[in-house]
């Protein structure tokens, strides 16, 4: 009998020791394989079907279907993206838009100049942001800028890096291709978003028009709050532009054909309705509430003790204590109410008035060897103080900034805080005038300050009296300009080897800003200086044109000494060569002439006979003569010739 035929002792089928291709049982035999019961099929199956509807459902909300239920699109609506831009812009007190304009941000332009937003157009994407850094500062509201997509937007990376460095909350709008057609080779398409998420505080994209609002409004808020910085917004050409004209660019073929052509014909249709679902519908456009943060009354009460128990206290104020919400004019009164030494950096410079017995420019390395305290209110311990280094040992610093990796920069290697506070130093500085009415700071100590001071000053006229081999020297210059500057003008420096001279000699009235920002921001009010270097020049000869267009009356110095100086002081005596250094002593009077500004060349008479009173005289009057000028409402353009100098001796950060 076979095997498959034999049975079992009880009479029924023997079971087979081993059938090929069946895996062997524990116990010898085969594994009997069962139907799973009908419970475990009917779970399997409800399972399938849940995530088939959630796919279903994460497709409908990806395609916006579920949004339109409820939202609907008014496809006969003349309005445009741009609108909306606009009134988040007035509602948070915006008055100037800087841009250089394209066609992907033109709806912007427009709708901003409907609602009374004065719309500055400049000759480069740079100034641009430059300009809205400056309002930002200056205004304590944010500043925007606006400018097209692709070159126009990487036209701005310097600008918008020396606003992250310098804090302040700056606004960029970009335009962009059409979000259905990014990667697709549309004109200046480009990604825009990772390019700045290192930059800025925040990069964002918008996607619908119902998006803008919530989304400047946030960009906003974050670029004011905390530690300010900038904040890049991305806005789509299809987001811009209204109902019908979109359609007709993206509404594909009339008559389509195929299964496939239909498809797309449908997909099109749905993006577009996505895209305008909810688009008008009210929403608040209002600030955000901002989070700024603060010391904690403990903190402020042990700076306190510190401060009362030093012999030699020191300040210095970085650009970041000029920061809303504290308003200058309130700092200045609690600095003043302090009475402690104070050296201004950054845009601080200016706070307090030349005349303040407590301001100091000159030799702060010694002093912050020599102090037992040091309050850093918003400045870094970054290259501007060696990394700090220049502390004096045993020397107790106290180090108060919104920024926590800031705070304590190079901490770790070179010095150590006695008290590192994360918090808004201008409201701290006014917690601890009010905390410490009665201190008095040691006067044997501000006394000693003053006098190396005066010295240093008299040693700096002294080198002013050197008449060079030819033309101006420039510390006569800029001690003219120091001069001749009203109490309540604007200065803006921008250059080198001038700009470094100048920081020891002319001192600012008012804290710093940028020219064309500066001056709209003013309007008719203080007069406004720019401090040119003959390199620095060359980067924004050109925005003359936007000074005249725009009627923006600024004085600018430009200290032509026929090079990069700055490098060259270094790079000749350590390497033997001063080559890419040189410029020459152009007519840059006459380009600002050119395009309808007023210019004036200034140089010594090179009479060998001229005195030094003369001389002095005759650069005062070439001055007075472009403040009548500006008076009048022109922009004017000063080429001061400078002969070679030794006031400062070549350097290289590292």
């Amino acid at each position: 009998m076979s095997q498959l035929g034999s049975r079992c002792p009880q009479g029924f089928p023997r079971c087979p020791r081993w059938i090929p291709g069946v895996p062997r049982a524990s116990h010898g035999g085969p594994i009997v394989l069962q139907s799973p019961p009908m419970d475990l099929v009917a779970g399997l199956g409800c399972a399938c079907a849940g995530l088939v509807a959630l796919a279903l459902l994460v497709v409908a909300q990806r395609l916006g279907l579920l949004y339109r239920l409820c939202h609907k699109v008014d496809t006969a609506s003349p309005r445009h993206g741009g609108e909306l831009v606009a009134e988040v812009l007035r509602a948070h007190g915006v008055r100037f838009l800087f841009t250089l304009p394209g066609g992907h941000i033109s709806p912007v332009l427009v709708a901003c100049e409907k609602l009374g937003i004065r719309v500055v157009d400049t000759r480069h994407e740079a100034t641009a942001v430059f300009a809205a850094d400056a309002v930002s500062r200056l205004s304590g509201r944010i500043g925007v800028a606006a400018v097209t997509a692709g070159p126009g937007v990487t036209n701005t990376v310097t600008a918008v890096k020396n606003a992250q460095m310098a804090e302040s909350p700056l606004l960029l709008l970009g335009g962009a291709a059409a979000t259905l057609q990014k990667g697709r080779g549309a004109l200046q398409d480009i990604p825009q978003v990772p390019l700045f998420r290192t930059l800025c505080k925040a990069a964002l994209s918008v996607r619908a028009v119902r998006d803008i609002v919530p989304t400047l409004r946030r960009a906003i808020a974050t670029a004011m709050e905390g530690t300010p910085g900038p904040v890049f917004v991305e806005l789509p050409i299809d987001v811009l532009y209204p109902f019908h004209v979109v359609q007709k660019e993206i509404g594909g073929p009339k008559t389509p054909r195929g299964l496939r052509g239909k498809l797309v014909q449908w997909y099109l249709g749905n993006y577009l309705q996505d895209l305008f679902a909810g688009a008008w519908e009210p929403r608040d456009p209002t600030p955000l509430p901002l989070r700024v943060p603060t010391a904690a009354p403990e903190q402020v009460q042990r700076c306190a003790e510190l401060l009362s128990r030093a012999r030699r206290p020191l300040v210095l104020v970085g650009s970041q204590a000029l920061l809303p919400p504290t308003p200058a004019e309130e700092l200045r009164s609690a600095l003043e109410s302090l009475g402690v030494p104070c050296y201004l950096g950054g845009a601080a410079r200016g706070l307090l008035s030349p005349e303040c017995p407590l301001l100091l420019r000159q030799n702060r390395r010694d002093a912050l060897r020599d102090a037992d305290l040091v309050l850093l209110a918003g400045t870094v311990c970054d290259f501007r103080l060696s990394y700090g280094r220049l502390f004096g040992r045993g020397t107790a610093v106290v180090a108060v900034n919104r920024n926590r990796t800031q705070l304590l920069r190079n901490s770790d290697v070179f010095w150590k805080p006695r008290l590192a506070l994360q918090g808004d130093p201008a409201s701290f500085m006014v917690a601890l005038a009010r905390s410490l009415q009665d201190f008095s700071c040691p006067r044997e100590w501000l006394e000693r300050l003053r006098e190396a001071e005066r010295n240093k000053e008299q040693r700096n006229r002294d080198k002013a009296a050197v008449s060079p081999p030819c033309h101006l020297n420039p510390l006569a210059l800029l001690q003219a300009v120091d001069q001749v500057l009203p109490p309540h003008s604007l200065l803006v420096a921008d250059g080198g080897d001038f700009v470094g001279t100048a920081a020891y000699i002319v001192r600012p009235r008012r804290p710093l800003g940028h020219p064309l920002g500066t001056a709209v921001t003013f309007g008719d009010g203080p007069q406004v200086w720019v401090l040119y270097g003959d390199g620095s020049l060359g980067f924004s000869l050109m925005e003359f044109d936007t000074f005249v267009r725009h009627k923006v009356p600024v004085i600018a110095l430009v200290g032509n000494d026929a090079g990069w100086t700055q490098i060259s002081r270094e790079q000749l005596p350590l390497l033997g060569s001063a080559v890419g250094c040189g410029l020459a002593y152009s007519d840059y009077h006459a380009v600002a002439v050119a395009l309808g500004g007023r210019g004036f060349v200034l140089d010594s008479a090179g009479d060998t006979e001229d005195t030094e009173d003369s001389a002095g005289d005759r650069v005062v009057a070439v001055l007075r003569a472009a403040q009548a000028e500006c008076h009048r409402g022109h922009p004017v353009l000063i080429n001061a010739l400078l002969g070679q100098s030794d006031f400062r001796e070549g350097s290289v950060s590292v």
